[in-house]
């Protein structure tokens, strides 16, 4: 049976479309054979996609030093009916941040401690002005998560 790697990203943009593929790209690579990859919008994914997969990959812009109010939804919904049934749950962020990205940082972490899921990595900052080399990234990070997943390591 597959593991499940849920990828919860907001994408209001072409570009952070195309960051979400970028990071699906990462995920499915063909030698990574035990790994299933979904992704759903945050407004779409809820409690029982959490509960049905291994682990986590989340994305948002930064919206006035924020996560996306889409992502924010999908936690008020998720956080309670999670507690204690995803603790240790593997996840990786990666934030496009006109900005600086760290009060976005700040609140999607002060969650995550809360739900007690454990980031597998340090989170990917995309600040500023638009540079295609971040999609290099996400499919780095989508690729680092579906093999982490399918080798057992977390």
């Amino acid at each position: 049976m597959k593991k499940r790697l849920l990828i919860v990203a907001h994408a209001p943009s072409p570009n952070t479309r195309r960051m979400v593929e970028a990071v699906l790209a990462g995920a499915r690579t063909p030698e990574i054979e035990g790994v299933e990859a979904i992704h759903l919008p945050p407004l779409n994914a809820g409690p029982e996609d959490v509960l049905a997969a291994q682990a986590v990959i989340l994305g948002t812009t930064e919206n006035l030093g924020y996560m996306s109010g889409a992502l924010k939804d999908f936690f008020d919904r998720s956080y309670y009916p999670c507690m204690d049934k995803t603790d240790a749950m593997p996840c990786a962020l990666y934030i496009r941040a006109g900005l600086d990205g760290t009060g976005t940082r700040r609140a999607v972490e002060s969650i995550l401690g809360g739900m007690r899921w454990k980031a597998v990595r340090e989170p990917l900052l995309c600040r500023g002005e638009w540079q295609e080399d971040w999609l290099a990234q996400c499919e780095e990070l989508g690729m680092f998560m579906a093999a982490g997943l399918d080798a057992g390591v977390f």
